[in-house]
């Protein structure tokens, strides 16, 4: 090989190199601006019930689920407020010191974004609330579907086929 074509292909070899290292870099810095979306369940159980696959305390995360009725806390001194938020399984608590939407309320679909602080605790930084009544996050909606359809559930906004048999007995 000649000097000319050795320096080219050195030249192209350093260039990758440094595009590789570049991407390596910026990838790694961006992996902590990344927030996941789980469900109360996957954060304690994990995604798919893989404990390796949990969110780890400090990693910045969104939760979505519905607010557990009458675990809703407020500090009468400041805006920090406390609730328990959950899907079909366990509960994790939330702490968030601000204003809540006004949509914010017991019962209601919401996602929580923030730092996990302890296994079951997330210090939000923003809650959202859907204006929809009727709102379930997507991830939530599949993974109820899942558990509610062998029980005989093939909606989760329509009526179990329990009820539409006792409607069809009344109706004699």
């Amino acid at each position: 090989m000649n000097p000319r074509r050795k320096s080219r292909l050195s030249i192209i070899i350093l260039v990758l190199a440094g595009v590789v290292i570049a991407t390596t870099l910026v990838l790694y810095a961006l992996r902590q601006n990344i927030d996941l979306f789980y469900t109360p369940s996957e954060v304690v159980y994990g995604k798919e019930d893989k404990a390796d696959l949990k969110p780890e305390v400090g990693q910045r995360i969104r939760v979505g689920g519905m607010v557990v009725a009458g675990t809703v806390q407020r500090d009468p001194k400041s805006l920090k407020v406390r609730f328990d938020l959950n899907d079909i399984g366990p509960s994790i608590s939330v702490e968030y010191e601000g204003i809540l939407p006004d949509l914010f309320r017991e019962g209601q679909g919401i996602v929580a974004q923030g730092v996990l602080k302890e296994p079951t605790l997330l210090e939000a930084t923003e809650v959202l609330a859907k204006h929809d009544e009727n709102y379930v996050p997507p991830d939530l909606e599949k993974q109820m579907q899942k558990v509610h359809k062998p029980m005989g559930v093939s909606d989760l906004k329509g009526e179990s086929e329990r009820d539409r048999q006792a409607k069809g007995q009344e109706g004699r």
